[in-house]
């Protein structure tokens, strides 16, 4: 069984800090959308690179791609169409932005429960060390790699090799 890459949108695929940029990062196109719950105001500004998808498609040979995004499913409808990706499985949280002991980050322990055992790698931009000694603590060494992305700039070319080699059997970076 393939092990899952559970994926956030907003750092990793959209660089919400670049927004304020007078014009989006190279490979960017900006967009604006209402999904569930943005309602008041002008449409939620997004950046969105379509060689992403390009990259996580390839990537689906070595993973299940499965989002782990507030944007939940509907992350089918606004983002998977702009970048190239099929409907993907998705995490439904049980509590958005709900306690997390120790310090840890909300997501975290939902994360985990979702894998139930099977070998992941995640990528989000909230991503702290407290979160990897968490999940270290509770899963066999070396069956998880969470793997931290600047809101700033997303996904790299470096992140995609890392997240290839982690699969392939190769320490990544984390």
């Amino acid at each position: 069984m393939k092990p899952l890459l559970l994926i956030d949108i907003d750092g990793p695929l959209n660089p919400y800090a670049a927004l304020s940029r007078r014009e989006p990062p190279p490979g960017y196109t900006r967009h604006r959308m209402r999904p569930t719950g943005w309602t008041a105001g002008p449409a939620l500004p997004v950046l969105l690179d379509p060689a992403h998808g390009e990259r996580l498609l390839a990537l689906a040979g070595r993973y299940e791609l499965v989002w782990a995004t507030t944007w939940k499913d509907e992350a089918n409808e606004w983002i998977g169409p702009r970048v190239g990706l099929p409907r993907l499985p998705f995490v439904d949280w049980p509590q958005m932005h709900g306690p997390a002991p120790e310090g840890r980050y909300w997501k975290t322990q939902y994360v985990v429960a979702y894998a139930a055992g099977r070998p992941f790698a995640w990528v989000d931009d909230e991503i702290t060390d407290r979160d990897r000694e968490w999940v270290a603590a509770r899963r066999p060494a070396g069956d998880s790699l969470l793997r931290w992305i600047d809101p700033a700039v997303g996904l790299e070319r470096t992140d995609f090799e890392a997240l290839a080699a982690w699969a392939d059997g190769r320490e990544g970076d984390g």
